[in-house]
């Protein structure tokens, strides 16, 4: 899980020593380079290969022998495909020009791995132009059926930042409140006016979210909590609504809790900017995906998810695509969302994901030749 994968690391690097690349690794990632037949661009297909810490219960013959570890998001099925990719273009690269990078990257479900990678180099030596990515599963309803294609032009997935909020009162006896500070009361407050920012400031058209998922204070029904410690997430879909949003988590906590004779420390952390995709590339992605499936089977993805993704780091520095693969069959065992112990994906799918990048990079490649 996170940057500890040696085994899955291992085995990747096995792998693709044995098509006959030369494998290196890029902190806990993995990354390999396939050179063309003539100087060109570089493009590059990343796959994020970590699990969750969760125990597997889909009964499945190659379900996880690590207890407490599972691959429920489908990064399993992000590295088979990128695999592919690695083993169709090596056998082909007497027919394209310039390189494929494959990045393979840890921690994405945290504490994120792709910024690290790019720190260490990963974009460089070759330069990458352009890269490309996906997400197998449910997670748009436009991309739900085994091997339709999601495209989306523009923001696909949301920014994650989260908060941590210490309230502090003064505690006392639950019977004598006025000679106390009750910070469960002032938390309460803080919970309210937090949900007001999204309501009641952010135009109606922009889309943010604020949860507070996690309350811990007090010990005991008869005594007023000393302090409150609150837990939450920001979400936003574009870069000056997430602004914005962090902002404001940070400053009205504690004008709330002044106002009530108490005092709040406020910790914003940023985490994954919105995933965007380049809207040219894109276009290019889309037309090399219907040239091999057919226009049935290439969906626009109308709405973003306001979950998030460390791809957005690639893809603030390199134009490229993140694409969603449908792996629902349209039976039970397909159709548990993602962090579900249940979690799988129809197979069947994996294959058009390798067809549909690997075709994406060869064409790309050619486009920008000369």
């Amino acid at each position: 899980m996170g940057m500890d994968l040696p085994e899955t690391s291992a085995f990747v690097r096995r792998v693709l020593s044995e098509i006959g690349l030369r494998p290196s690794n890029s902190g806990a990632g993995v990354v390999a380079v396939i050179d063309g037949a003539a100087p060109g661009k570089c493009v590059a297909v990343r796959a994020d290969m970590d699990a969750l810490p969760m125990q597997e219960d889909t009964g499945l013959a190659f379900a996880s022998e690590k207890p407490g570890m599972m691959h429920a998001c489908g990064h399993d099925a992000h590295v088979a495909i990128a695999l592919g990719v690695a083993k169709v273009l090596k056998d082909e690269r007497h027919s394209f020009p310039g390189a494929v990078k494959l990045i393979f990257q840890p921690a994405e479900e945290g504490p994120g791995g792709a910024l690290p990678m790019i720190q260490e180099g990963a974009l460089e030596n070759p330069r990458v132009d352009a890269i490309i990515a996906c997400h197998v599963g449910n997670i748009w309803p436009e991309a739900r059926s085994t091997g339709v294609i999601g495209v989306r032009y523009g923001t696909i997935m949301a920014s994650c930042d989260n908060f941590a909020i210490r309230v502090r009162g003064k505690g006392g006896h639950g019977a004598m409140p006025h000679l106390s500070v009750d910070s469960v009361l002032v938390a309460a407050h803080v919970v309210t006016s937090l949900q007001s920012i999204v309501s009641r400031e952010l135009k109606p058209t922009a889309s943010g979210v604020i949860t507070v998922g996690k309350i811990n204070g007090g010990c005991a029904e008869n005594i007023i909590a000393p302090e409150v410690l609150m837990e939450g997430t920001i979400r936003a879909l574009d870069p000056a609504t997430r602004e914005y949003l962090d902002r404001r988590v940070e400053e009205l906590p504690k004008a709330v809790a002044s106002s009530m004779r108490a005092t709040a420390e406020v910790n914003v952390n940023r985490g994954y900017p919105p995933t965007i995709n380049n809207p040219e590339f894109t276009r290019f992605f889309q037309e090399a995906a219907i040239s091999l499936f057919g226009s049935d089977s290439v969906r626009e993805i109308g709405e973003p998810s306001m979950g998030a993704e460390d791809m957005a780091y690639f893809l603030e520095r390199v134009p490229g695509t993140y694409f969603g693969l449908g792996t629902h069959s349209g039976d039970d065992r397909t159709s548990y969302p993602h962090h579900h112990p249940k979690f799988d994906v129809d197979e069947a799918a994996l294959w058009k994901g390798t067809a549909v990048m690997a075709e994406t990079a060869v064409r790309w490649l050619k486009s920008q030749a000369g």
